[in-house]
């Protein structure tokens, strides 16, 4: 979704116009994943003002009200993000936990995942920051919170047991709380610097310096 081209439909073989005609009108479902790609799109604009729901639908060529058919509100709309962003990267968490043993390599594996999500989804990264959020529903920025405290405990249970043994709880909360820090400013830094600021930038150094 951090490419937002929207499919143009091909004629059908042998030239049937009716037939390449009623190939435009999007696929149930399809025309919701044109919206939400739309609107990631227009978040990737640095400088970006609140985004209206009347811009949005001058750039898919549809009325307001072809947006309401598919969205009950705007909020939803971002609803839609947010839910992309979850169930990527906790996907992507459960990969790497999965497929590595727990320990300060596993939790550099999260942190830079989640770094690299957000630089190839610049439009995603004002969602997680909440910059895009400023003047839409509290639930949206609450449920980014919340997103947030996922990673940390994710993070969380990677560092269990790898500090001081007789603190190993206290010790991992201490470094997933640094580590979540750490990716919320990396991000922030990203969106305000109109994505100038790679967050990827001496990325191993600094984990090297965290970790």
């Amino acid at each position: 979704m951090s490419h937002a081209e929207l499919d143009t439909p091909e004629p059908t073989p042998g030239g049937d116009a009716p037939a390449a005609a009623a190939r435009k009108r999007p696929k149930p479902g399809e025309r919701r994943v044109q919206i939400l790609q739309a609107l990631a799109a227009m978040l990737e604009q640095p400088g970006a003002e609140r985004i209206t729901t009347a811009a949005l639908a001058a750039r898919l060529e549809v009325s307001e009200a072809a947006l309401y058919r598919h969205f009950a509100s705007k909020a939803q709309m971002f609803e839609g993000l947010i839910e992309f962003i979850e169930q990527s990267v906790f996907t992507l968490i459960n990969q790497i936990t999965e497929r590595e043993p727990a320990g300060t390599a596993q939790a550099g594996r999260i942190v830079a995942m989640l770094i690299q999500f957000a630089e190839k989804n610049p439009g995603m990264t004002r969602v997680m920051v909440g910059d895009a959020l400023v003047f839409e529903n509290e639930r949206l920025q609450q449920r980014m919170n919340q997103f947030f405290d996922k990673v940390e405990s994710s993070l969380k249970q990677c560092l269990r047991g790898t500090g001081d043994a007789a603190t190993p709880t206290v010790d991992a909360q201490v470094g997933a709380s640094v580590l979540t820090a750490f990716i919320v400013g990396r991000l922030q830094r990203f969106a305000r610097s109109g994505f100038k600021k790679v967050p990827s930038e001496y990325l191993d150094a600094a984990l090297a310096r965290i970790l």
